[in-house]
């Protein structure tokens, strides 16, 4: 963050000032008194079950220099009606006076966090550079990215998420994104915007909040998303795997569940080897690709820095190699596209292997008047797929539709502790799938997998 006095802080947020003008804020704010650093701002956030105001004395006295409030507390303070509202103002105003900082905003109904990762890799290798952490994407997350940039950093990469239509107008309105990606119009959340049409009115928020000097970044890979920046004075790039795309995959190969392929862009083309899993990662590969392209990065370095990027969030198609069984951990979030793209890496695993696959499948939220319906498509995609072994856990919607005659064996438990005893049908070999929406915490079932497997060949040896 860039250095800023207590007055400053009050009179950028309009805020009443208790304590003294001269206090030196230098490091960003942070909401948890447990994370604070010397000279931070502690913000005294109202939550459902605590109330930051009651940290504000223990956050002062782990190096807090200034607590921003909603009421008066008896440290140093500005107080303001609105916490989250002040955060956005601080961050708008940091942003307004880093003029040589390249803000990069990403939206899309999947894809965003990993996209994010392999821009931050590639973009890390040239130059200071601040992302998202995780998938921190609303009104707090985002602020509090930008407020991590100082006056070295070049280029600031934020996720945006959305709930509400207007949340990324909302979000561009702080940012002032240079350059907007939207990944593509999916099915996640149309149970709270009611239709795909109403997704894409969101996403596109985007890309008509950028700047007449602002640069598209434009997926082709649904019906809305190709057409967001029409009629705007505006650059565009678009990415895809067809050739009407300026930035695009040929000549794909998966490989050991990994997609090798040529990325082609005006500047030439360059052999890509993707260390991520799965032939879904391409889009997000694409679109890492495509900003970079904008900003003038050289193909060469484009190409060799997504052949080396390591995934940096948890739970993503993490991969655990453990005495001959694969399991692949999927379980930070769930949707239609995401969950049919995490079967298809499933079944390339077990054809390669030669073991059976197992699909340990849990809710899909967010889906609305679809839920059913699409819980009953992945069903039927995994059964078309040849998916040996379908584990529904809590969700015996995935089994709606499947024929009575399938030969997918189909297991419906209505626990964890359920699922996991499936696992002692496991044998050496097979690949194990964990995919749900994120509040159904299928990691927890991911670590009792490993160890009641690694305890069953322990046993046995």
């Amino acid at each position: 963050m860039i250095a800023l006095t207590s007055r400053q802080v009050a009179d950028i947020v309009q805020g009443e000032l208790y304590g003294a003008g001269d206090i030196l804020i230098s490091k960003e704010p942070v909401f948890d008194s447990r994370e604070v650093l010397p000279g931070s701002i502690f913000l005294a956030l109202k939550g459902d079950f605590r109330d930051g105001h009651d940290f504000a004395e223990s956050a002062i006295e782990q190096g807090a220099a200034l607590v921003l409030a909603s009421h008066r507390v008896d440290v140093p303070c500005v107080v303001v009606p609105d916490v989250l509202r002040a955060l956005g103002d601080l961050a708008h105003y940091v942003r307004s006076h880093l003029p040589n900082l390249k803000v990069i905003g990403i939206t899309g109904s999947q894809g965003k966090t990993t996209t994010k990762d392999l821009l931050a890799w590639i973009l890390r290798m040239q130059a200071e550079t601040v992302a998202t952490f995780a998938s921190f994407n609303n009104e707090l997350g985002a602020p509090l990215t930008l407020l991590r940039c100082t006056e070295s950093t070049q280029y600031c990469i934020l996720e945006m998420g959305a709930r509400h239509v207007g949340d990324i107008k909302a979000l561009c309105q702080i940012a002032k994104p240079d350059i907007g990606v939207v990944l593509e119009v999916g099915r996640a959340h149309v149970g709270e915007f009611g239709s795909l049409q109403a997704v894409a009115e969101t996403k596109s928020e985007l890309v008509k909040n950028l700047n007449e000097n602002g640069i598209a970044i434009l997926g082709r890979y649904d019906e809305f998303t190709p057409r967001m920046a029409d009629g705007l004075k505006i650059q565009v790039l678009t990415f895809g795997q067809t050739h009407e795309a300026q930035v695009r995959a040929a000549d794909i190969d998966i490989r050991e569940g990994r997609a090798h392929f040529d990325l082609v862009t005006p500047q030439g083309r360059q052999a890509v080897a993707l260390r991520l899993v799965g032939a879904h990662q391409i889009p997000n590969a694409l679109a890492a690709a495509a900003v970079c392209t904008a900003l003038n990065i050289p193909i060469d370095v484009i190409a060799g820095g997504l052949s080396t990027a390591e995934l940096q969030s948890k739970w993503r198609m993490e991969l655990h190699e453990v005495a001959n069984l694969l399991v692949i951990n999927d379980a930070y979030n769930a949707n239609p596209d995401s969950t049919a793209a995490a079967l298809r890496t499933l079944s390339f695993f077990a054809q390669e292997r030669g073991g059976q696959s197992w699909a340990f499948l849990g809710r899909m939220h967010e889906l609305g008047a679809s839920y059913l319906e699409e819980h009953a498509r992945i069903g039927m995609l995994a059964h078309s797929l040849g998916i040996d072994n379908l584990v529904c856990i809590g969700a015996p919607e995935f089994a709606l539709d499947l024929p009575n005659d399938c030969e997918m064996d189909v297991h419906l438990c209505s626990t964890k502790e359920e699922a996991l005893a499936i696992s002692n049908y496991f044998s050496p070999g097979d690949v194990v799938l964990v995919k749900a929406s994120r509040a159904e915490k299928l990691e927890e079932l991911v670590t009792l997998l490993i160890e009641k497997w690694e305890q069953r060949v322990g046993e046995d040896q």
